[in-house]
């Protein structure tokens, strides 16, 4: 009985992150379409964990992650260990400071331990929300269709929880302006 349901909510979440990746990948020329919106709801479970998790600040705090829905929000999730991250941060916390005034926050994940993050953010300043999301943070990455695990993973949400766009490896600022500029 107990085998029934454990590959009864696996089918669940497979078809959930499946159809989340697909929705976001339905966004023609800066607007979503219907089917995203229908997708993005009926299978919103990635958006609506992230909204339920809390999380460490890297200063300590525990904080929500649900103070960013209903706004347009850009989730990096990377590591100190993670070449490719590391050499986007500038890049992110410039496009930051360009968007924070348009109502975009970005927000950085760490799938890292906390002395990593605090170790590696006393070297390179980020201006935007950084929280320890250790190492579980690939499983909340994967649940936004990031199968293979890697970093660095840049999720775009709207102010609506509509997945906007993922991208696997170190952000194109021109692809990110792109998406960006369409909210």
């Amino acid at each position: 009985m107990n085998s029934m349901r454990i590959v009864a909510a696996l089918v669940i979440a497979i078809a959930a992150t499946g159809g989340g990746f697909y929705a976001s990948h339905l966004v023609i020329g800066g607007q979503t379409s219907e089917a995203a919106v229908t997708l993005s709801k009926a299978s919103g479970n990635a958006v609506d964990e992230l909204w339920k998790a809390q999380l460490q600040t890297a200063v300590g705090t525990q904080q929500a992650l649900a103070a960013f829905k209903g706004k347009p929000v850009v989730v990096n999730f990377w590591a100190s260990w993670c070449g490719p991250c590391v050499k986007e941060m500038p890049t992110l916390a410039a496009l930051h400071r360009e968007y924070e005034k348009k109502g975009i926050t970005f927000v950085g994940l760490g799938v890292d331990s906390e002395k990593n993050v605090n170790a590696f953010l006393q070297k390179v300043p980020v201006d935007y929300p950084i929280y320890i999301a250790g190492f579980g943070g690939a499983d909340l990455a994967r649940s936004f269709g990031n199968n293979a695990g890697a970093l660095p993973f840049t999720v775009v949400i709207d102010a609506k929880g509509v997945i906007r766009s993922t991208k696997l490896g170190e952000v194109d600022p021109k692809e990110l302006k792109a998406t960006l500029d369409a909210l």
